[in-house]
């Protein structure tokens, strides 16, 4: 048994190809259909991803290797066959022919392992009929629900748990109840999701506004609970109304009410401008609103986009200013009040929309808000209690390390929704109560009747995504961006109230439809995942019963779970929190047992970190606990910085793993918006590894540092040729330089001091940017050496994250072999022409433009010490872009080293860079715009402007020019 266990080596540990799947993965439409789009949940992982790290998990790395030919030949034979493979597996939504060929080797080889490991002959076919089991796949921190469905797709026996109750209901919603009931679930939500939307709409219909369309052909838009059979009325379908937050003019003398919008634009694209023109009425001191229609942007005749900057603005009757401390302030102490800036329709001759303004509206629509605010509560008594009233915790990384929500004056639930909008949501969380106790009364058996209200109210929950008073106009989509398309929940100083009858994005048939689409797909497997709720740290799992735990854990504080999740938990808990008492005893989502660093709720950043660590490791050794102990864990992990690794690195050996693989896949698409303008990683990281069995001390000098320059440098080449760029280079090279100190329980010095995980990780990285160096130079790691720190330190960071700012944890990444300093008296960010600009904890490059006009930059020290080649290149692009004809006296006073100099400059050029033909793709390093522009024409001109002045020491540069153009 020991010596098959020993040979049962999975392909994901031998091979994945990470450009095909990633290619797959960052591709996967997010169309209808898609388990994305039955409802909000943070960072979803792709499908196809999730697809081939089960199989890779569960397949021999033997499956492909053919049995005849020269042996020399069929490792790389294998590869090719697998990647073949993968590449007919690994597509959305999936061949169901190939699915079933992944199946079949899947059981194949877990029938080897049954019958080694029970000592009796075991089938495909026996485990088929349920007289074997299947292989039990967990994914402990489930949240959407992508892993443990691909693992039941993939024909195993599946468990998904969470300790989020919103979290469960999806995984319910989406591994769970489609695949026990199949496809005509969908039927059966849709029918009663029809009525609750016609009873709610009854109800609330006279607190909408009504505009009559004024035409001599009547024609009706209004779209009505998506029944074509209903005749509607000839009115404008209003899709939402824009409002703008107001505050009282600080000026005793002017008593204006000051609108605090960011801008007016409606519609800023290039088939048409509209926009609001502000025109303040001075006699009643309120603003008013014109609709502006124009061809071009000039011909509106104002700007749009000025209003107020962040929280700050002026009076527009008396020009008082209104800082930000004194809105904030305001905001806290006496909340905002609000205006109708206009209302938004479809436009019922044609695409796109239109736009209203009117002082009847304006004053109908206070009207409708007093009414809906009344009626909202007389709901609220008959539900009973809810959370409604609780505090909207902080969100986003800094909320999670201050405890500040930045909402100013938005403090609870009930402040993040208009009346009308509670009005709306309680109204239909009652007809979804109502509803479930017909589904009884006319027979549908109580498990049906609980899944189809689990799904209204889902449905419920999932509207207020774009059904709050947080939400922002789309000016360019012209539609409403939703909630969490941020990673926080961010104040918005102006704000459309979406109209969920209105036919538009977020209406509600609309939203259910996207839902019930989810259950159609999937509801053509029934093979449904076992769903727990519950905390990864204490797994309700019996020992050693998983063959495989793949996992995607939160990244320290990266993303904030619990509280994004509250908005819908203080809705799902007065519509079905009577279905699932013991899941909503909470007036809010349990966030005590979150494996989550959050400062705020922690006692403080270490307490945070403390509290992080301890959670992942007791996370992490539950899952040693419940595998087999030939099985395998793959950490799906992203966290770019050093502490976010160095926690992960330590939990993996204190629990008992040792990492065998590393594999950068690219899961994220282009153009995300909650990480524009940052340096957030492509690709996740497929950590694999195995259980350690017995715990052993390994000498760092002797064992460890050999074995991690071998993998490091192996690994850093075979990404290079794959055509892995920047930070997910970077990171996957550290991944697998992990499995030479994760092999032992203990590492030691050569004087018996034990080696932290933060220690081993700087000299990985180290290694790291050492070889990658070399690639980026292309020369020798002794040509490396004989460039300046500073130089290298800059080269690596524009390969690695190009223009983007980084936090400390990041920055100092690119310190480590470089004998540089990112801080003190003679760190990167000291000096008025620093390398570096530290704002706000935060660290970024700077480039020529900023630093070159310093006429000692790029001069030798006052020690006759050489100055960094970084800043003698510096100094040469600022003087040829702006004073070329001191460039001869620079050089002349300065002479640095023109061919470690040649070096620094081809490399940011990317003219040095290895991998441009026969080493692998090409490669690139990203500086900012005007800097490459500027080292492209240096680095063309290099012999005239350069070498021949620092060679010869004679003549100006224009003769030499001269005489250059005269030989030719």
């Amino acid at each position: 048994m020991e010596n098959a266990e020993l040979n049962d080596r999975r392909l994901i540990e031998d091979f994945l190809p990470v450009n095909s799947v990633g290619e797959a993965a960052s591709s996967e439409p997010r169309t209808k259909g898609h388990i994305s789009t039955l409802h909000v949940w943070r960072a979803r992982r792709p499908l196809v991803a999730c697809r081939a790290a089960v199989y890779g998990a569960l397949v021999p790395a033997s499956r492909f290797i053919p049995e005849n030919g020269p042996d020399n030949k069929k490792q790389s034979l294998g590869r090719a066959n697998a990647a073949k493979f993968f590449e007919r597996l690994c597509k959305y939504p999936g061949n169901p022919t190939v699915i079933k060929e992944a199946q079949r080797h899947i059981l194949e080889a877990h029938a080897e392992r049954l019958t080694i490991e029970t000592g009796k002959k075991v089938t495909v076919e026996d485990i088929e009929k349920g007289s074997a089991p299947r292989p039990k796949v967990l994914d402990m921190f489930a949240g959407g629900g992508a892993i443990p469905l691909e693992a039941a797709r993939l024909g195993c026996e599946s468990h998904a748990l969470d300790l989020n109750p919103v979290a469960y209901l999806i995984e319910l919603c989406t591994v769970t109840f489609p695949q026990q009931f199949g496809a005509e679930l969908a039927d059966h939500i849709e029918k009663w999701g029809k009525t609750i939307l016609k009873r709610t709409q009854d109800a609330v219909s006279d607190v909408l506004a009504r505009i009559p369309v004024a035409r001599k052909q009547p024609r009706g838009v209004q779209r009505t609970l998506g029944d074509e059979n209903e005749t509607p009325a000839d009115e404008y379908s209003v899709v939402a109304y824009y409002w703008t937050r107001t505050i009282p003019c600080p000026n005793p003398q002017c008593k204006g009410t000051v609108p605090l919008y960011r801008q007016t634009w409606l519609r800023n694209k290039s088939s048409g401008y509209v926009a609001l023109k502000p025109v303040p009425d001075m006699g009643r001191r309120i603003m008013r609103f014109q609709v502006v229609e124009a061809r071009s942007t000039s011909a509106l005749g104002f700007d749009p986009s000025t209003g107020s900057a962040g929280s700050s603005t002026a009076c527009p009757f008396c020009q008082t200013a209104l800082d930000g401390p004194y809105v904030r302030r305001y905001g806290d102490e006496k909340g905002f009040g609000q205006q109708l800036m206009c209302v938004i329709a479809l436009n019922p001759d044609g695409p796109g929309k239109v736009y209203f303004v009117d002082e009847s509206l304006a004053a109908m629509e206070a009207e409708h808000q007093a009414m809906s605010e009344q009626r909202a509560a007389e709901i609220e008594r008959e539900l009973g209690p809810g959370s409604l009233d609780e505090l909207i915790p902080p969100t986003g990384n800094a909320g999670l390390a201050t405890g500040n929500s930045y909402l100013y004056g938005i403090r609870t639930f009930r402040q993040a929704f208009t009346p009308r909008q509670r009005y709306i949501l309680l109204t239909m969380a009652r007809e979804v109560r109502r509803a479930y106790q017909e589904m009884l009364a006319q027979g549908i058996e109580p498990e049906r009747a609980k899944a189809i209200a689990t799904y209204l109210g889902l449905w419920v929950s999932r509207l207020t995504d774009k059904f709050n008073n947080l939400a922002r106009w789309n000016n360019v989509g012209e539609s409403i961006a939703s909630l969490t398309s941020m990673k926080r929940f961010a104040m918005m100083w102006d704000f459309p109230e979406l109209n969920i009858f209105g036919g538009a994005s977020g209406d509600a048939w609309g939203s259910l439809e996207y839902m019930t689409a989810v259950v159609r797909h999937e509801g053509q497997f029934r093979n449904p995942v076992l769903v727990v709720r519950g905390s990864a740290a204490e797994l309700p799992y019996d020992n050693g019963i998983f063959d495989a735990v793949i996992t995607d854990p939160p990244y320290y504080d990266n993303e904030s779970y619990a509280e994004l999740s509250d908005v819908c938990y203080v809705w799902l808990r007065p519509t079905i929190g009577f279905l699932y008492p013991e899941h909503f005893a909470g007036q809010l989502t349990p966030k005590k047992k979150e494996c989550v660093a959050a400062a705020y709720r922690q006692g403080g950043k270490q307490q945070a970190r403390n509290y992080y660590e301890d959670t992942l490791f007791q996370s992490l050794r539950e899952a040693h606990r419940v595998t087999k102990p030939g099985g395998i864990l793959i950490v799906v992990y992203a966290h770019k910085t050093t502490l976010g690794w160095a926690t992960l690195v330590d939990a993996l050996r204190r629990a008992g793993y040792e990492v065998a693989e590393a594999w950068p896949v690219n899961t994220e698409k282009k153009g995300r918006v909650a990480h524009e303008g940052d340096a957030a990683l492509a690709s996740s990281i497929f950590l694999v590894a195995r259980r350690r069995e017995a715990p052993e001390t390994g000498s760092y000098e002797e064992q460890v540092r050999q074995d991690l320059e071998k993998i490091v440098r192996e690994r850093v080449d075979s990404l290079w040729r794959m055509g892995i760029t920047g930070a997910d280079l970077v990171i996957a090279a550290v991944g697998a330089g992990l499995r030479a100190f994760t092999k032992f329980a203990r590492v030691e010095y050569a004087n018996g001091e034990e080696v932290p995980a933060e220690k081993f990780l700087a000299e990985v990285e180290g290694v790291v940017l050492e070889t990658l160096l070399e690639k980026i130079f292309g020369v020798t790691g002794s040509g490396v050496a004989a460039v300046d720190g500073p130089s290298r330190f800059y080269v690596l960071w524009r390969y690695t994250y190009g223009a983007a700012e980084m936090d400390a944890g990041e920055a100092i990444v690119f310190t480590y072999g470089q004998n540089v300093e990112l801080d003190g008296q003679n760190g990167l960010s000291s000096g008025s022409r620093a390398l570096v600009e530290k704002k706000k904890g935060k660290y970024r490059l700077r480039d020529f433009a900023e630093r070159g006009d310093d006429e000692k930059l790029g001069m030798p020290k006052d020690d006759g010490k050489a100055a960094p080649l970084i800043d003698g290149l510096h100094r040469i692009l600022w003087l040829v872009e702006n004073e070329p004809r001191k460039l001869n006296d620079f050089l002349d006073e300065a002479r640095p080293d023109r061919e470690r100099l040649r070096l620094v400059a081809q490399a940011l050029a990317g003219t040095a860079l290895a991998g441009r033909k026969d080493d692998g793709p090409e490669h690139t390093v990203a500086t900012t715009p005007a800097e490459a522009a500027a080292l492209n024409k240096l680095v063309a001109n290099w012999r005239a402007l350069i070498d021949q002045r620092l060679a010869a020491r004679e003549g100006t540069l224009f003769e030499l020019i001269r005489n250059s153009e005269a030989k030719k």
